[in-house]
């Protein structure tokens, strides 16, 4: 009986400490809660992963945060971020407080291809970054460097105009005209007129569309930030992409006369990493991140914002009317093209770009933040 008696009393102490413990486990986990963001419920596991889907990003977070308000949480499996879409936070985080927020996650694509995220667009936020940032700002993009390319630009694009010509002026053995690929020729036209700011004419010898291929094969979208069968293919990817860089810089280093064109990107890159600048100097491998930044960042986002502007417009005959009318009566000089100190001219063809660039940016999202 005593027994008994004594097995109810450690009973019902044991579901008085379980109690507790629930209770205070409960309330640490709701003050927890309240200290966070709101957020849209999700799933287990993915969270809100299926709320994004194939859509327009940007758009599903604006919806997301008419709902929830202009901070929010979201939870993308394993990985936690924050939201911000009002101007007032946006502010606060990019500008007055941009020294937290700005180190990027490096995840195992990013170091894979990256040279372990020794460049500018992952690269964690230090001294180190804040050099390569400003060299990058001050050699590379800055409006003077930039304009000393307009020829290069110009050359090209009177190529791409040669291109379009003769692929509608050719037929096919019925006498049917075949139809252009123009995104491929716009992709060409942009491979092309950063390859050679940023190298010269060819990349290690290798032309734009080969490059082209590489990156496209890339298994970024199976990548994560642990390996996994398509992080093999990454691999791969990378050491390709690395030949290319380490034969092109040799070519630069045995022939600093680039064939007798204008200094590229690299020639200056390799001038800094020889002579240094305001006491910081780059070795091989910041010279390889850097270029590479300029060449994937410039490229994919050109082509697909020139492609989407044309797809609009042909969706749109009136409005295109208008904008050719505009083009024709500005470069009705005896040149027999558009220059570039034209295109301040053309205020449609500017509205359309900009409108473009509203409907379809081609980078809906910051880099990680």
């Amino acid at each position: 009986m005593a027994s008994l008696q004594l097995d109810s009393t450690l009973l019902l102490c044991l579901l008085f400490v379980v109690s507790c413990f629930t209770i205070v486990a409960r309330g640490f986990r709701y003050g927890r809660r309240s200290a966070q963001p709101p957020s849209p419920p999700g799933l287990p596991i993915i969270g809100n992963l299926l709320q994004f889907g194939r859509g327009r990003h940007h758009r599903t977070l604006e919806a997301l945060a008419r709902r929830h308000g202009p901070l929010i949480l979201l939870r993308i499996g394993a990985v936690r971020a924050v939201v911000v879409s009002s101007a007032p936070l946006a502010d606060a985080v990019l500008r007055t407080q941009d020294h937290v927020f700005c180190s990027r996650p490096q995840q195992y694509m990013t170091r894979g291809t990256f040279y372990g995220c020794r460049d500018v667009a992952f690269s964690a936020y230090s001294e180190r970054w804040r050099q390569l940032r400003r060299i990058a700002v001050v050699h590379l993009l800055s409006v003077k460097r930039v304009d000393s390319f307009r020829a290069l630009r110009e050359e090209e694009a009177a190529r791409f105009v040669g291109r379009v010509r003769a692929a509608s002026g050719a037929q096919e053995d019925g006498g049917k005209r075949p139809g252009v690929n123009v995104t491929e020729l716009i992709i060409t036209l942009t491979y092309s007129v950063i390859s050679r700011a940023a190298f010269g004419h060819k990349l290690g010898g290798v032309e734009p569309a080969k490059v082209l291929f590489i990156l496209a094969s890339s298994p970024v979208a199976q990548s994560t930030s642990h390996p996994n069968l398509g992080n093999t293919s990454l691999t791969a990817t990378a050491a390709k992409l690395d030949i290319i860089m380490e034969r092109t810089i040799t070519e630069h280093e045995e022939d600093p006369g680039n064939d007798g064109e204008a200094r590229d990107l690299l020639d200056d890159l390799l001038s800094i990493a020889k002579d240094g600048d305001q006491g910081f100097k780059l070795d091989r491998i910041d010279v390889k991140g850097l270029i590479l930044d300029m060449f994937i960042g410039g490229t994919d986002t050109t082509y697909k914002t020139i492609e989407w502007t044309m797809a609009e417009l042909i969706k749109n005959p009136r409005e295109m009317a208008k904008v050719q009318s505009e083009v024709r009566q500005v470069a009705a000089g005896a040149h027999g093209g558009v220059l570039e100190e034209e295109l301040g001219k053309m205020n449609l063809l500017q509205a359309a770009m900009k409108e473009t660039l509203r409907l379809y940016p081609a980078v809906p999202l910051l880099l990680p933040h």
